[in-house]
């Protein structure tokens, strides 16, 4: 199998221009808006269906890499021998090649998922799918607010196709020295999640000491995702879920809420966040 690039594939836009009517102060005024696409997008391994969910149609070699990642596919990013995003009549489907001995567990705990968009719980089979045991995250240094503050304005920033749309979240990675890094965007919060965990993962980028940024709440699944990436910090710019909280207390995770302008609620080890 051949690598692909992250660029939208082109049967796919990413948006569409609709017409519309804004109505206001008692007034219509016919316009043009531009929406965010969502598309089927199936995941196969080695010729194994496994999932499909609604996405959006761009970075889907990160999607298919940091999906197999934080689900627990592959172990380790090398064990992914290939990607390839083939445009279907119906979507897009994404063949993943993974190493022998992993197509075997998989088998094990396969699950053919039809999700809404960014759903990454339905069709799971039995409740030890959903709640996985994730290991403890090396503790980092400290992190700084106000680095954290700076780099969530950068990522807004950098949407722009929640600039051109309104209708996409977005994750970004922030390094040690403050600087944002990677950023990718989805309809779905955990697909977006999982685009940036793809990038690193092919970016061979270390998650030490860093921080994963959202434009979204903090579900359990957010977490989960963001300890199997070796996170050890995840701040998000809406509430956090009570086992989100739980799950990060455990895992050793900085969960940080709230995340707006200088003003934000830190969850789990705020010893470990700096003014």
């Amino acid at each position: 199998m051949s690598d692909t690039t992250n660029e939208p594939i082109a049967e796919h836009a990413v948006s569409q221009r609709v017409e519309i009517v804004r109505i206001a102060a008692g007034k219509r005024t016919p316009q043009t808006d531009q929406l965010a696409e969502e598309t089927a997008v199936a995941l196969e391994f080695n010729g194994i269906s496994y999932a499909t969910m609604l996405a959006t149609p761009a970075d889907l070699e990160d999607f298919a890499i940091g999906f197999s990642l934080t689900e627990g596919l592959v172990a380790d990013r090398r064990e992914i021998r290939g990607v390839d995003v083939l445009p279907a009549c119906d979507g897009v489907v994404v063949q993943v090649e993974i190493a022998t001995e992993r197509e075997v567990a998989m088998k094990s705990r396969r699950r053919a998922m039809a999700g809404r968009t960014g759903c990454g719980l339905c069709g799971v089979e039995s409740l030890d799918q959903v709640i996985r045991p994730v290991g403890r995250v090396p503790v980092g240094a400290p992190v700084s607010f106000a680095r954290l503050a700076a780099a969530m304005t950068a990522m807004r920033r950098r949407q722009t196709l929640h600039e051109l749309t309104g209708a996409t979240h977005a994750a970004g990675f922030m390094a040690a020295d403050g600087s944002l890094g990677d950023v990718r965007e989805d309809v779905g919060r955990h697909n977006a999640l999982d685009k940036l965990i793809g990038a690193m993962a092919r970016g061979r980028i270390d998650p030490t000491g860093g921080a994963a940024i959202v434009s979204s709440r903090a579900s359990y699944e957010m977490v989960q995702k963001a300890a199997s990436a070796g996170m050890g910090v995840l701040a998000a710019v809406s509430a956090p879920t009570a086992l989100a909280v739980r799950l990060a207390e455990d895992a050793g995770i900085v969960l940080i809420g709230f995340m707006r302008g200088d003003q934000c609620v830190v969850y789990t080890h705020a010893e470990r966040v700096s003014d």
